[in-house]
């Protein structure tokens, strides 16, 4: 009866079984004084062995492998031991196993076929061993990060709420602060100071109100109407006048008169606002060159376009991707809702918000409908 190549070979693994074992057991990465792990890669390891020569006599399929390779995935991952590991221990025992056969006396015409054949059968076991890992893997970083961002998003609710609760309070005194300040200057027109307290008052009020929209306590219901930008813009310059001539900043303007926007008046307001301080304390940063701030607005197809351009430092690229984030801030003494506010009440407006920035200026770009009563 004659014997095929795989035969001999599988008659020749078996005589040195024992002494393959061992070399592969002392030659593949393993877990320093962690038995329970070491002996689950040891049994995985024969397992593997104990196939490897089924495989060589075609009697598994690959469907038996493929779950021999899951098997081993799932320990690994079981286990917390890396992929690595797992494919430098596959390799060295495909090394070990393509170095005892030749060894085993058969003329290399004989081995040729079968060291295909071993190789395309660990290179399977390898690529489903490494698909199942990573699939786990995966799963597992998707399940983290929806951890992670349901107690980021509680932790920022409850940040909210209590910021909130406190700024709230200050609503009440603040408003009959302001409604003395201006029987005051009534009475007394010519009293010192009085512009300075006003547009201070008016400051804290715009910061509260940013607090309040985040928080939505204020349930104000607030109506659209046509806006005007260059109207809009004229009161906004006229209002942040005493910031703008502190910090020595120069505005340039390029307004479109036609540009109209159908959206509430004060919470569009609030998002310049915002922005127009952002620059003006950007420009604070700067070194030689004079403080410029340009402000644009154009119409194109059914959208206005307008944007606020100045020549401050550059926002880092890490930094300009968060700069939206409720709460992210790199002022010493800024809350961080500004940008987030901004970007709320314009999505809200059904537009869109983004920053540039690089060596040169500094633009925050706003797409906003046209007006339109029925949209």
């Amino acid at each position: 009866m004659n014997i095929t190549t795989e035969e001999k070979l599988i008659q020749y693994l078996e005589q040195y079984e024992h002494e393959f074992i061992k070399i592969w057991q002392e030659t593949i990465i393993l877990e320093d004084g962690d038995i329970n792990k070491n002996e689950i890669v040891k049994k995985n390891g024969l397992a593997m062995y104990g196939l490897l020569k089924k495989l060589l006599l075609d009697s598994v399929s690959e469907e038996v492998m493929k779950e021999l390779a899951y098997k081993v995935a799932e320990d690994r991952v079981l286990i917390s031991r890396n992929i690595g590991e797992l494919v430098y221990n596959v390799n060295v025992g495909r090394r070990l196993v393509l170095s005892a056969f030749m060894k085993s006396g058969l003329s290399h015409n004989e081995l040729h076929k079968v060291i295909e054949k071993v190789n395309l059968h660990f290179d399977q076991f390898c690529y489903h061993a490494v698909t199942r890992y990573s699939e786990i893997k995966d799963r597992e970083l998707k399940n983290k990060m929806v951890f992670v961002n349901q107690s980021h998003q509680d932790r920022l609710t409850l940040l909210g709420q209590m910021s909130s609760s406190f700024v709230h309070e200050f609503r009440n005194p603040l408003t009959a602060v302001m409604g003395f300040m201006k029987l005051l200057k009534l009475e007394n027109p010519s009293l010192k100071y009085m512009e300075t307290i006003e547009h201070e008052l008016d400051q804290l009020n715009f910061r509260i109100t940013q607090f309040l929209h985040v928080s939505r306590l204020e349930n104000v219901v607030n109506h659209p109407e046509e806006i005007r930008i260059e109207d809009l813009l004229s009161e906004i310059l006229s209002f942040l006048y005493p910031s703008i001539v502190d910090a020595d900043v120069e505005i340039n303007t390029e307004i479109d008169p036609v540009c109209m926007i159908f959206a509430v008046k004060d919470e569009i307001k609030q998002v310049l606002v915002n922005i127009i301080l952002n620059s003006i304390d950007a420009l604070k940063e700067r070194q030689k060159t004079k403080g410029v701030i340009s402000i644009k607005s154009d119409k194109k197809d059914d959208v206005i376009i307008f944007s606020i351009t100045n020549n401050g430092p550059k926002i880092p690229d890490e930094r300009r991707e968060a700069i939206f984030e409720p709460f992210y801030t790199t002022k010493s003494i800024g809350t961080g809702i500004g940008l987030y506010v901004c970007k709320t009440i314009i999505e809200k407006h059904n537009g869109t918000i983004l920053c540039e920035s690089n060596d040169r200026y500094t633009s925050f770009i706003i797409r906003l409908p046209i007006a339109n009563r029925k949209s």
